[in-house]
């Protein structure tokens, strides 16, 4: 099915919050100012659209912003150069179409020549099977582990490394 990935405007805010919040515990819970202040900071925030039905979003980031997350910050730490990907959401009708992939890819080129890596964390408890699964599958190497939200959550830091057109890294 045909579909584009443009960038997230506010009138987009709404509708993604509310796949954010359908999301949990896969994404971290927010609200609309958390939306809009992504939308002011962010390298990348942008949608995905099957014809005219929003299907997902995908929200990243590089080192030295206004954000506080602990996952964000872990990277900030060990890297000097990354686009760390807070969250991706792909809605549950449009699961398993290759969406999530046509996200990473655009993301991949978008990051290309500004860092040479992508991270994210992916949740081990509670678990995020179709997340790693996915995640192992694409390219993406643990890195580190860390508890969050008082011990309710530990996730799995993980990294992409780029290549250039040689298949070089970076």
């Amino acid at each position: 099915m045909a579909f584009q990935i443009e960038p997230t405007v506010s009138n987009d805010l709404s509708h993604i919050l509310k796949l954010n919040q359908a999301a949990l515990p896969s994404v971290s819970s927010t609200n609309i100012e958390n939306m809009q202040h992504f939308l002011r900071i962010v390298d990348y925030f942008r949608t995905l659209k099957v014809g005219k039905n929003i299907a997902g979003f995908l929200i990243a980031l590089t080192p030295d912003k206004d954000y506080h997350s602990l996952n964000y910050k872990w990277f900030e730490e060990k890297y000097n150069s990354f686009m760390y990907v807070d969250r991706v959401v792909i809605d549950r009708p449009f699961q398993d179409k290759g969406y999530g992939t046509a996200f990473y890819n655009d993301l991949s080129a978008f990051t290309k020549g500004k860092s040479p890596r992508i991270t994210c964390e992916v949740n081990i408890r509670p678990p995020n099977e179709g997340s790693m699964i996915f995640h192992n599958k694409y390219g993406f190497k643990p890195v580190g582990t860390q508890t969050t939200e008082g011990g309710k959550k530990e996730v799995s830091l993980m990294e992409y490394h780029l290549t250039d057109d040689k298949n070089n890294l970076f």
